[in-house]
């Protein structure tokens, strides 16, 4: 594995996280404003990409170990 190619995947990977806590905080922001169903679909959306970074700093760790 090229050094480039993992770099790249460390930084998509903090990407991920930047957007995650955003996502979490707009919907921590909707649920104040009691606008449920926004607080909802904005949590599942960070949910989803927090799945998605978990994944793949695992596969950065498999290929680090490399």
């Amino acid at each position: 594995m090229k050094s480039t190619t993992l770099e790249v995947l460390r930084r998509t990977y903090q990407q991920l996280q930047n957007l995650v806590d955003q996502l979490y905080a707009a919907a921590q922001a909707a649920l104040d404003n009691e606008d449920f169903s926004d607080a909802s679909l904005l949590e599942s959306a960070a949910d989803k990409l927090y799945v998605e970074a978990e994944n793949l700093d695992i596969l950065i760790s498999e290929l680090e170990e490399q």
